[in-house]
């Protein structure tokens, strides 16, 4: 493990990234809007869960698979395209939640649905392999180079950042609920619906047309 101020250091990079806006801040967000503070916080957890398989897939090689095989790579990077467009479209023809079905915002309405809104996180991150080649480029960089064993820093580094990055995105989910609060966004949460949408599918064909990076 690196010494307290790279790990410090560490930590700080992990939050400074993981309060970039991209598909997983946008998921969390939208599910805040849509339903309440525990849908973008069980949306936040799946994300998490799968930054953990692409830690595992690391530690594994799994993931210097995906950054030297072109064929790996096109399978996952069009298996999440098409799933990011598949969102995009199905918020565009979605119907807008209404007012009361607000969790935390209006009545005490149980959440609907968690387990869906926590596996929509979840395939959102395990199938972006942009992710597996960020923990291959990342992470490494603060594994002392007389690291006793080098597979398990990794791991432990990796587990710190998904832990560190729960707090980062409950704090979305929970900007975003606090919005939700206002009237005006209440109203216009179908055009909320449409941006958001439109904005996956932004993301879905970027990550379609981006470069391989084994070539």
């Amino acid at each position: 493990m690196p010494d307290l101020h790279h790990l410090l250091l560490f930590v700080a990079a992990g939050w400074l990234l993981n309060l970039t806006p991209g598909p997983d801040v946008l998921y969390i967000v939208n599910q805040s809007l849509r339903s309440g503070v525990r849908a973008g916080v069980v949306g936040g957890l799946g994300i998490t869960a799968g930054c953990c398989v692409h830690v595992v897939a690391a530690a594994l090689g799994l993931g210097a698979l995906l950054a030297t095989s072109a064929l790996a790579f096109e399978a996952l990077r069009w298996l999440g395209a098409v799933y990011l467009l598949w969102v995009g479209l199905k918020l565009l023809l979605s119907r807008a939640a209404a007012p009361g079905a607000l969790d935390g915002v209006a009545g005490d309405a149980p959440p609907v649905g968690l387990g869906s809104v926590f596996l929509g996180g979840f395939w959102t991150n395990v199938l972006n392999p942009k992710v597996a080649i960020f923990f291959l480029a990342f992470v490494p960089q603060f594994i002392p180079a007389d690291a006793a064993d080098k597979t398990l820093s990794f791991v432990l580094l990796g587990a710190l950042f998904n832990v560190n990055s729960i707090p980062v995105n409950t704090g979305w989910a929970l900007a975003a609920a606090w919005m939700a609060r206002r009237d005006a966004v209440q109203r216009g949460l179908r055009r909320l619906d449409h941006v958001a949408g439109a904005m996956f599918i932004a993301f879905g064909l970027r990550l379609a047309l981006s470069d391989n990076p084994t070539r």
